[in-house]
């Protein structure tokens, strides 16, 4: 087994803890790794949320630090497989022509040159340019080609509530294209066994250097004491866990409004937090189908799987304008009506998740707002009817796809919190705005990982740098932990 389980979470109370760690997510552990790696005794409360293995949120790796990588030694000791596509993305047109891009240079410049031949010299460029500014303002500076534009933006609000003309919204794209798979930049890799062997490769470097992982063990308080200190958690079912150092790996939003007992923040921080921007327009469906989609505009000689369904394939938008008309939708409270598209088919590459002949796809909506006001998400026939808006969307490009479903589920965003934790279901634990960012993550005063609760740190994705599968707010807030520990003894 990966990681070493007790039968009965009351065993956690035999002991005082050096460490705590609320959530066994990929940050969670990958702190929990190192803080034992340390020397520290360590336990991780987890809540625990055929034939087909589905990724049910998170969908591709880049952002996983390559520091974790080697440290933990994932991949040559605990089993973690990249496997990684190139072509990285693909953007069909309803006029026939399609937009290939990669990493190879020579891919590149070809497919650009379709649609421009000025785009395809000034592609290999700087991105600094993207900190401050609107994606649309740069892209528009830089390039000619709708679907050029279109392409790159939609890396720029891909998790966000943001219209591509949002000030700021260049630097999600930053944030997206400074990851790295094996040593590349920007390039982006599927998972063998889906996005949980992460998860799986990082809690069996945990519990070789002796954490503990215990699963169905909700926290529903943290143990406070004289208003200041942490003192340990209170699981759901009256358990008492003892620890002077606790690391959340909840949101922000739940760590603090609901996990710690009111009156013992300091009233200018919790009104930070509780102002925080935690909206989500995310949906994610995951499909079962019994054949690969067939995009139309490509004449590639592949009559299985072609370089087409390898990568990110964006659908349903070919200018900016388009991206921005779906976010406008949700802005004024209704799920878009045409819906921005981010498709993946990781089984592909993997094919150790779907049988023989079928597969795994995932589609990644935008824009749909938490509370529509045409209808509820707990409606069957409204959830239906979107899912439907999105898979005839996709038989624009590839005829047939909505026959080929053997079955799916959807995750909206009051989904995403109810069934993962994500505040607002906002995958990222709150914005990625300028305002939210750096010194301001998860707010201005407190970017360091520590909390005004003295043996209370984040470790998730609310705390710099943000969210994605990196590992490093974990990595980061478990150093400082060791730092504060070792000044002590």
């Amino acid at each position: 087994m990966w990681r070493r389980t007790f039968t009965s979470a009351t065993a956690l109370k035999d002991k005082k803890w050096d460490a705590l760690i609320i959530g066994g997510g990929h940050n969670g552990l990958t702190a929990a790794a190192y803080l034992a790696r340390g020397g520290l005794s360590v336990a991780v409360t987890e809540e625990l949320v055929p034939g087909f293995k589905f990724s049910r949120c998170s969908y591709l790796q880049s952002l996983l630090r390559p520091s974790v990588m080697n440290e933990l030694e994932l991949g040559s000791k605990h089993g973690l497989k990249l496997l990684r596509s190139n072509p990285l993305s693909f953007t069909p047109c309803l006029d026939g022509r399609y937009l290939l891009l990669g990493t190879d240079k020579h891919l590149n410049h070809s497919e650009i040159s379709k649609f421009s031949q000025k785009d395809a010299e000034a592609y290999p460029r700087d991105f600094l340019d993207l900190l401050l500014s609107p994606v649309s303002k740069v892209l528009n500076n830089w390039f000619e080609a709708d679907v050029l534009k279109a392409t790159l933006a939609s890396d720029a609000v891909i998790g966000s509530t943001a219209s591509v003309h949002a000030p700021g919204s260049g630097y999600v794209l930053l944030h997206h294209v400074m990851g790295e798979s094996d040593g590349d930049r920007g390039v982006w890799s599927f998972v063998e066994g889906g996005m949980g062997s992460i998860s799986k490769a990082i809690g069996s470097a945990a519990a070789e250097a002796g954490a503990h992982v215990v699963t169905n063990a909700e926290v529903s308080q943290l143990l406070i004491e004289n208003s200041s200190t942490v003192r340990g958690v209170i699981l759901a079912d009256g358990t008492e866990v003892h620890s002077s150092v606790v690391l959340s790996n909840a949101t922000p939003y739940k760590t603090f409004m609901e996990l710690v007992p009111s009156n013992v923040l300091p009233d200018d921080f919790v009104r930070a937090i509780k102002h925080s921007d935690y909206s989500s327009a995310t949906t994610k469906i995951n499909i079962a189908v019994d054949k690969l989609p067939q995009f139309q505009c490509c004449k590639l000689n592949h009559p299985h799987d072609g370089p087409q369904h390898v990568g990110s394939i964006r659908i349903g938008f070919e200018s900016m304008e388009e991206i921005h008309s779906a976010c406008q939708d949700a802005m004024n409270g209704v799920p878009s009506r045409r819906p921005f598209i981010e498709m993946t088919i990781p089984s592909v590459l993997d094919k150790t998740i779907s049988p023989p002949g079928k597969h795994v796809i995932n589609l990644f909506v935008q824009y749909t707002p938490y509370k529509p006001l045409d209808g509820d998400w707990q409606d069957h026939d409204y959830r239906e009817s979107f899912a439907q808006k999105c898979f005839t969307l996709v038989d624009e490009y590839a005829p047939g796809f909505s026959s080929s479903i053997l079955g799916f589920d959807m995750l909206t965003p009051p989904d995403l919190e109810r069934e993962i934790g994500l505040t607002g279901g906002n995958i990222f634990h709150g914005a990625m705005g300028l305002d939210s960012l750096f010194l301001m993550r998860p707010v201005k005063g407190w970017s360091n990982y520590k909390t005004p609760l003295k043996g209370l740190y984040l470790c998730g994705s609310g705390a710099h740098p943000g969210g994605g599968v990196m590992g490093a707010p974990g990595r980061n807030a478990a150093h400082l932990v060791l730092q504060e520990v070792r000044k002590t003894t």
